[in-house]
């Protein structure tokens, strides 16, 4: 759990491998930087987030854990993890919501040029969020979108739609573990510099959902947030997860064992 592994976008910052999961510890900026990076280079990157729900699932989910480990970026989103990070030694310098660094790259999209494919959530969602952002920069190229109602027997032409796009960046509204396995199953086919899950982002954008004040965010207390606007569906979510995730850096603290 507290060694480290290579960092495959930052060399001056290795991976940290927190209870089994690789976490790149790097604040936004250092992040878009990265991403940037990775455009410019155009191989094909998976990004990921790492939160408490995530993190809890990967301890029983082999598959996951190995889709998570692979992509070429990987951050802490969720201020559970960082603070259970530095009570176990290990320094993530700040959580990088991914609705923020989806945000952060739309704005930088105009003046880098960014061509921008938007997959995911229902017609009338995906269309507002394209509808919001061009409002907001008018000089956005969108080279695509597509709402995240489809068969497995239509992934093939999916993929052939947004590979033809030429699009730099792609954002991907589905939940977990959905999002991670499809994007790892189709990165290279579809052959985007850079690529990552966003989850409810698109219903944030929208305004179909809301998110918790910046204060509630700042405290850690997002989840809490999300649980009270829709506990019938977080209560497991959060509450087993967390608790999971308590027991977890218990254990680990007072025993000092290294568990993978």
């Amino acid at each position: 759990m507290l060694q480290c592994a290579s960092n495959k976008i930052q060399q001056n910052k290795p991976r940290l491998n927190f209870f089994g999961a690789l976490i790149d510890p790097l604040t936004m900026d250092e992040t878009l930087k990265a991403v940037s990076g990775i455009i410019e280079q155009r191989k094909p990157t998976q990004h990921v987030v790492v939160n408490v729900a995530k993190l809890v699932m990967m301890q029983k989910d082999a598959g996951l854990r190995e889709v998570v480990n692979s992509c070429g970026l990987i951050n802490a989103d969720g201020q559970g993890i960082v603070w259970g990070a530095k009570l176990l030694g290990l320094s993530i310098p700040e959580r990088v919501a991914g609705i923020d660094l989806f945000t952060h790259i739309v704005a930088q999209a105009p003046q880098k040029n960014y061509r921008l494919y938007f997959l995911g959530a229902r017609e009338e969602v995906v269309t507002k969020v394209i509808k919001h952002f061009q409002s907001k920069y008018p000089d956005l190229s969108v080279a695509g979108y597509r709402n995240g109602y489809f068969k497995a027997e239509d992934e093939a032409s999916i993929v052939d739609e947004i590979r033809n796009s030429k699009a730099d960046a792609l954002f991907v509204a589905m939940n977990s573990p959905q999002k991670e396995i499809f994007l790892n199953k189709y990165t290279a086919a579809m052959d985007v510099p850079f690529v990552m899950g966003v989850g409810g982002s698109f219903d944030v954008i929208a305004g179909v959902t809301k998110r918790a004040p910046v204060w509630m965010q700042k405290m850690g207390l997002e989840w809490f947030y999300r649980f009270l606007c829709e506990p019938g569906r977080m209560w497991r979510r959060y509450l087993v997860s967390n608790s999971v995730f308590l027991w977890m850096l218990c254990k680990a603290w007072v025993t000092g064992k290294k568990v993978h």
